[in-house]
């Protein structure tokens, strides 16, 4: 994970959004907390048998969750390899959920919820119509501090993303 990320804050912005949106609990799960190694299950996750620990937790905290909102930034038009990786390490406990994505970048990011929504789809969530892409300002771009106050940075953005809560609460029924 880069030293400098602004992940983090802006997934507890969207979830701040999601909570007001919604009267719904959102828990922030960084990956960087879930270190799941490249390919080291020697099954393949549809057959759910998990040899390592680190990867029966990972499917007991998503098997739990009734639902799932993806923040994640837009590397080079695509989406980052660690999230990839914790996608792809399970496969029935994704299955049927409801499920948004949320990126940002300098252009949105949405080329990168291109990508994660069709992986999203083989994994058969159910995944919400309206994606919100969150523009990073070319000055934020160009600082790198590590820092953002995304309710300024996106504010623009807000009504979208209280759309797509909408969305999701309507597939939680």
């Amino acid at each position: 994970m880069r030293p400098r990320r602004i992940a983090l804050q802006i997934a507890e912005w969207v979830a701040e959004v999601g909570r007001e949106a919604t009267d719904g609990a959102f828990e922030v799960l960084d990956l960087n907390d879930w270190p799941l190694p490249m390919d080291d299950e020697p099954g393949i996750p549809a057959g759910g048998r998990y040899e390592h620990e680190h990867t029966r937790a990972w499917s007991r905290k998503i098997a739990a969750a009734p639902a799932f909102v993806f923040v994640t930034p837009q590397y080079n038009w695509g989406y980052p390899a660690p999230l990839k990786n914790a996608l792809d390490h399970l496969y029935a406990e994704w299955a049927g959920k409801p499920a948004m994505i949320v990126s940002y970048g300098g252009h949105g990011g949405e080329r990168c919820a291109e990508q994660l929504q069709q992986v999203c789809e083989g994994l058969h969530l159910a995944m919400i119509a309206t994606r919100t892409g969150l523009t990073l300002s070319r000055q934020h771009i160009e600082a790198n501090t590590g820092q953002i106050d995304p309710a300024a940075e996106f504010a623009a953005h807000l009504g979208d993303l209280r759309q797509a809560f909408a969305e999701l609460s309507i597939g939680l029924g």
